[in-house]
Parts: structure tokens; sequence; C-alpha cells
């Protein structure tokens, strides 16, 4: 997995066509411009979300930049993991694809779960400490469901959009996507039809497909061989731990190991299974209390906590106060950056 993201220099083109001060922007975000003069230029996950914060600030939050931002190209329309994905067999290929290779480029994670009639596509920064901005959320779903709609040939309509935000925007959101909203969601999700991922592609080059799928698979076997224990743990605690808490011979399941083995081989790194457990239920719910609505007693319940007490002695124990407390400083803070941000004269060269 990368750790950077990739910022593409027509983002910028793309951004003065919509009539924004791209220099303006810059200076928000706190990135200098010579970071730019690099053919490929990258930043981390945090330099990115800044950035995606500035554009909805000097933009004064117009509400549907996003969802034009990301219909004017295929998503990653220059990278080669667009290129498979429009050129699978199927639509659900294209998206398995996407999900698969998408870590390649940066570290975002796209996982698909197809049951009940619906395939579900989750989206998870793995190294972001907050939720992704609005705008960069709505760029992601409105580019996937273009890109499945230009493959396909087909007018398609999710079935809905899980939101890991507070509700707002919602006309906009409802008239382009034309589906079910629900917001304060515990992460983002595109929900289609699973019907749909049969729908072929029309524009499949097999041979195009096969040379660069292999090449990607490459990348891949090399990927993997440089992740950590660690870095697999966290990750597929972070994708159970909704309204559970899984036991450590689920996690080591998942990892293809046994219980004994994923505990001995986490010691010889340092560290336990009950240690990384705790973290990734501290940091989410830190950011469920900062991003969402959600009550307390519901944060408890995706975090896996039987009992509300049980999770207000924990977050005590991580954070020295309680949840209802921590979220009033944290959204006086929040108030007080945006604030500071306003009147910020800086000037980065």
């Amino acid at each position: 997995m990368t750790t950077l993201v990739p910022i593409p220099l027509d983002l910028f083109d793309r951004l003065r066509e919509v009539g924004l001060d791209v220099d303006q922007i810059l200076r928000r975000a706190k990135l200098p411009r010579s970071r730019f003069s690099v053919p490929r230029p990258q930043g981390t996950t945090a330099e990115f979300f800044a950035l995606w914060h500035a554009v909805e600030e000097v933009s004064g939050g117009d509400p549907d930049l996003g969802i034009r931002i990301g219909v004017a190209a295929l998503p990653d329309d220059e990278n080669v993991v667009s290129l498979v994905a429009m050129h699978s067999r199927t639509l659900g290929d294209g998206l398995h694809q996407l999900a698969r290779y998408k870590r390649l480029v940066c570290p975002e994670r796209i996982s698909i779960d197809a049951k009940n009639g619906e395939a579900r596509m989750r989206f998870d920064w793995l190294l972001a400490t907050e939720r992704p901005p609005p705008i960069l959320s709505d760029i992601i779903f409105a580019g996937i469901v273009n890109l499945a709609r230009r493959g396909t040939e087909k007018s398609l309509q999710p079935l809905r959009l899980e939101l890991n935000r507070r509700r707002g925007n919602e006309t906009v959101l409802e008239d382009h996507f034309c589906c079910e909203l629900r917001f304060d969601a515990p992460h983002d999700m595109l929900v289609f039809d699973a019907t749909a991922l049969a729908l072929p592609m029309v524009h499949r080059n097999a041979q195009l497909h096969a040379v660069l799928g292999l090449g990607l698979e490459l990348a891949i076997g090399h990927s993997d061989h440089v992740r950590t224990l660690v870095d697999d743990v966290r990750m597929a605690l972070t994708e159970t731990i909704v309204g559970d808490r899984p036991s450590i011979g689920t996690i080591a399941k998942s990892l293809g190991m046994s219980a004994r083995t994923l505990q001995r081989r986490l010691g010889e790194l340092g560290t336990t299974y009950q240690e990384l457990l705790d973290d990734v239920r501290r940091r989410t719910a830190k950011r469920l209390l900062t991003d969402t609505a959600l009550g307390i007693g519901e944060v408890a319940f995706l975090l896996g906590f039987e009992e509300v007490n049980s999770f207000m002695r924990a977050f005590q124990g991580w954070e020295g106060t309680t949840p209802a407390k921590w979220r009033t400083r944290s959204a006086a803070r929040a108030r007080g950056s945006r604030k500071r941000a306003l009147l910020d004269p800086i000037d980065v060269e």
C-alpha cells in the first residue's frame, strides 16, 4: 500500500475552469506551489484532505462542485487502474479490480460486499485521522457512477448512498444520484443493485486488459511483501468492527492463520491484539463523535461495546474525559480553526 496520494496537475485546470483561484486554495491548504513543480506531485492523506477543505472554503461551499468535478472525467482518467476497470468483462469485474488495485494508487481501501440483492462499495482512507472532506466523497461517488454509466452505456442509478457526515446538501445529491440518502453512517458507502454487476462493459479490449493487469498484479505482489502484519490487523479490524467486537479468532481466520500464531507474531512485533483493537476503537470513536450526529449509545454499539457504560469507561481511559465533553470541545476547536483559517493571511510561495 502506498502512503502518498497523487495530486494530478490537471486538477488545477479543472478548478480554474469552475472559476476558483488556485493560488488562494494552496495558501489556505498551506501547500507551497513548489510542491507541484515535479511531473507527478504527491501528498500525505492529511495534505490531500487539507487541499479539498481549502477548495470547499474558497468555493463558498458550492453544493454541486464535487459532483461536477466527479463527472467531468473518469476517476484517475490517466491512471492504469481505471483503464483496467473500463476494459473488464463486466461492471462487477471492473469494480472489483478497481477495488483491488486502488491501494497501489493511494492509501484508500475500497471493499465490495454483495449480498441480499445489493452490491455495497465501502470507502476507507487508511491513514486518515478525520473523515474525508464532503466534496471529496462527492467526487468519488460521482466518479464511480460515471465510470459505471460510461462503461455499460446504461443510465445506472445507485440504490443508496451512505454518508459518513452530518445531514446536508440533500437536494443536490438527490437530483444527481436519484437514490436514497443515509447520513451519519459509520462509513462512506455506495450501493448498487447486485444485478448491475453482470452488465457487460461495452468498450472491453481483452488484450489491453491482460497487459495492464499483469503489471498491476506484479505491483500488488511487491506491495503485499512490504506491508506489515500490524497493517493487516488494523485493516481487518476497521472492516469488521461495526456493530461487533471481532474476536482474535475471527481476525486470524481472515488473515489465513490461527489465533495462536497471530498472537505470537504480534508479540514479536511488540504489540498485542487487544492494543490494536483498543487503538482502532479509539480512533473510530473520535471520528464518529466529530463527524456525525450519532448519539453516544449509537457510537458505543458501532464499536462493539455491549453496554454504553463500558464505552464511557474505555473512552475516559483513552482521553481523560467523557465522550460528550470531548465532542463539545472538539466542535469548539473546529470552529476556532475555521475562524483562524478565514483570517490567516499566510502567503505560501
